[in-house]
């Protein structure tokens, strides 16, 4: 468990890292960004690509964040005793699975059947 607790707390760590740096980026006025002396952009077409990387780093936080939901949800996990078991049926997760995805709550089989139902197959 150990190592597996190592690795999430890695994983989050990085996590807020880069959400601190998409803050400070995003706080970043188009005069600060730009050097130019007045706060507006030459062409309308700059504000348009302007409001929409803001808008990407917005998405990369919030994925982020929910991430770090997940993680903190799987150290809870590890800290109940019940980490490893999968939420659906109960069985253990594969070592495999929890390298690749540490936080994960469902072992491939229950995974993969969550997925085809989401996708109405």
């Amino acid at each position: 468990m150990k190592k597996y607790e190592k690795l999430l707390l890695a994983k989050r760590t990085k996590l807020l890292e880069e959400i601190d740096e998409l803050r400070k980026e995003s706080t970043d006025t188009i005069k600060n960004s730009t050097g130019d002396l007045s706060s507006y952009s030459y062409h309308m077409a700059d504000l348009g690509t302007d409001a929409q990387e803001r808008e990407k780093k917005f998405l990369l936080a919030s994925k982020s964040g929910r991430l770090i939901y997940h993680i903190d949800m799987a150290l809870r996990r590890i800290k109940d005793g019940t980490y490893g078991k999968c939420h659906s049926c109960g069985k253990d997760i594969s070592r495999t699975r929890l390298e690749a995805v540490p936080h994960a709550r469902f072992c491939i089989a229950c995974k993969e059947a969550e997925e085809k139902q989401k996708s109405g197959r």
